[in-house]
């Protein structure tokens, strides 16, 4: 069996000035032993104007100002991680199965991975964690260790997306508040949102994506980022900034991205922000908190991307936490 194959997606280029794809290709991310993957659309690089305008509908102060922004090519995840995807790094049943034409670009071990706990109640809160439901729950470390014991696995540099890379691939190439347009009469197309989703997440990628190929960029679940979040990010960075990443130096408050079905349509934009909070945890009984687990985010998920230029080895921290947690 193959554990990478590739496949085909339209992308359609619009508003923004690319750089091409640099020969990346979509492709898809197998596991051995399961039907689970993971689709990888293959984003061009270019500059857009990241933000929004004050004449967006929605706009608020932290989206301010619009600002020029370049980005090198990268992979993006087609759907938000799932369950069945989560646990196969919380549960570990794949850690000793051989990976055929592992890559080179990570050659840490897959055992020298902390492993997240396993939740003591249903962190779905009932909504489901069965076939194509989106992980919810799971703290900004979390995601980050699932991103690198996915690493590990395949020995490909997965991490989350920086503010800047998922605004950029939630675009699709248009400066719009949504990818298809402005107007929020038309998302019930392409998201689930307060109006629309009674209360609930749904299986990812039960609605349109966009012109690269991207599922639920808004809606469904909201999505971390790499980010820490500030008010203030934009006012302090300078036009044209490559690849931008404020890096975390704290625990709270990291940026998410994207809306969820509990949010109200102006929440759902391409620009919009969320800075995350210690009251995501305000139920969890433990002492101290869960450091894996959330019990008040039931709308907060993630997604990977795969960087074609890894970092050094001293700069894995940046991306996917302490070692030792």
């Amino acid at each position: 069996m193959r554990y990478i194959k590739f496949f085909v997606t339209c992308l359609t280029l619009a508003s923004v000035e690319f750089y091409g794809q640099d020969k990346l290709e979509n492709y898809v991310q197998e596991f051995s032993g399961t039907d689970l993957e993971i689709k990888m659309i293959a984003i061009p690089g270019g500059e857009f104007q990241m933000g929004s305008s004050l004449e967006e509908f929605g706009h608020y102060e932290d989206e301010a100002p619009l600002h020029k922004v370049q980005i090198d090519p990268f992979w993006m995840a087609s759907h938000e991680i799932t369950w069945k995807l989560f646990k196969l790094y919380l549960e570990r049943p794949l850690n000793d199965l051989p990976l055929e034409n592992k890559a080179k670009d990570v050659t840490i071990k897959v055992d020298a991975i902390s492993g997240a706990t396993v939740p003591y109640v249903d962190m779905s809160l009932g909504m489901g964690t069965g076939d194509g439901m989106p992980v919810v729950n799971i703290t900004y470390l979390a995601a980050q260790k699932f991103c690198k014991w996915l690493s590990a696995k395949t020995g490909y540099f997965y991490r989350l997306p920086t503010e800047a890379e998922w605004e950029y691939a939630a675009r699709a190439g248009n400066q719009s508040a949504y990818h298809f347009g402005d107007n929020p009469d038309d998302l019930d197309e392409y998201a689930w949102f307060y109006e629309n989703s009674d209360g609930h997440y749904h299986a990812v990628g039960s609605k349109k994506p966009n012109q690269w190929g991207l599922y639920d960029m808004h809606g469904n679940v909201a999505e971390w980022t790499l980010d820490a979040y500030s008010a203030d990010t934009y006012k302090n960075r300078e036009d044209l900034t490559p690849n931008p990443f404020a890096v975390p130096e704290n625990e709270y408050p990291h940026s998410v991205r994207g809306g969820s079905y509990y949010d109200d349509a102006e929440y759902l934009r391409s620009a919009a922000r969320l800075g995350s909070s210690e009251n995501w945890k305000m139920r969890d009984p433990q002492f101290p908190k869960s450091k894996w687990w959330n019990t008040d985010a039931q709308f907060v998920g993630f997604r990977i991307v795969r960087d074609p230029n890894p970092p050094t080895e001293t700069d894995y921290e940046k991306y996917w936490g302490p070692i030792t947690p």
